[in-house]
């Protein structure tokens, strides 16, 4: 399995914000996302997930049986905002997803109670999620990303308001996730904490954008 990206361009408007991205993630591996503010790496991130339309170019999840056309149903994508409800309990909220996404082919998402546990977050799971601080809040997004296995990982600066242990925390779920055969692509200003990883780098003129490896 591979996710496997080929000429990708996108517009804001009438604005083209970047063109002819290509690149390949093989199972297991991770890619990071870096450039200034502005040269569309959060718009890559959501054209991948399926929130925003390519004006040029595809992507896809590559199998052994056959491609995943609409690779948005094979991901988990954690953006600037935790999609999470306010009056809702924890529980409640991550019960929802749970049973919203389900599992894609090939994997297993794990219980809640498990999944609270593995963001060091057990025992506040009753309380709604307006209570919880920032940084409770973010952890908590990501014990979404547990409950319901999706192959690929598509995160826009995940580690937002965490502290330096929540950011080794976050490390350590990445990790797991791709010593599983997952793939994880994140957008970035902030070191992830993972070895090993390779980079694209978001640059060029006038709000274009290009590949450089």
């Amino acid at each position: 399995m591979r996710l496997v990206a080929e000429g990708l361009s996108a517009k804001r408007g009438e604005d083209l914000i970047f063109q002819d991205i290509s690149f390949e993630i093989p199972r297991g591996e991770a890619l990071v996302v870096k450039g200034p503010n502005g040269s569309g790496k959060s718009t890559l991130l959501r054209v991948l997930a399926g929130l925003l339309p390519a004006e040029t170019g595809t992507a896809k999840l590559v199998a052994a049986a056959q491609p995943v056309e609409r690779l948005g149903e094979a991901c988990h994508y954690l953006g600037h905002r935790n999609a999470m409800k306010r009056e809702l309990t924890v529980d409640e909220n991550l019960v929802f997803w749970k049973a919203f996404f389900g599992d894609f082919s090939g994997g297993a998402g794990i219980s809640v109670d498990e999944a609270v546990e593995s963001v060091g977050l057990r025992g506040i799971v009753h309380l709604p999620f307006g209570y919880l601080s920032a940084g409770q809040q973010r952890r908590m997004a990501m014990a979404k990303l547990l409950v319901a296995w999706r192959p690929v990982w598509i995160l826009d600066e995940p580690t937002a308001a965490l502290d330096a242990s929540a950011e080794a925390m976050f490390a350590g779920l990445v990790t797991t996730h791709l010593a599983r055969g997952g793939i994880a692509i994140a957008a970035t200003h902030q070191p992830l904490g993972l070895e090993g990883v390779r980079e694209l780098r978001m640059t060029g003129f006038a709000g274009v954008g290009e590949a450089v490896w």
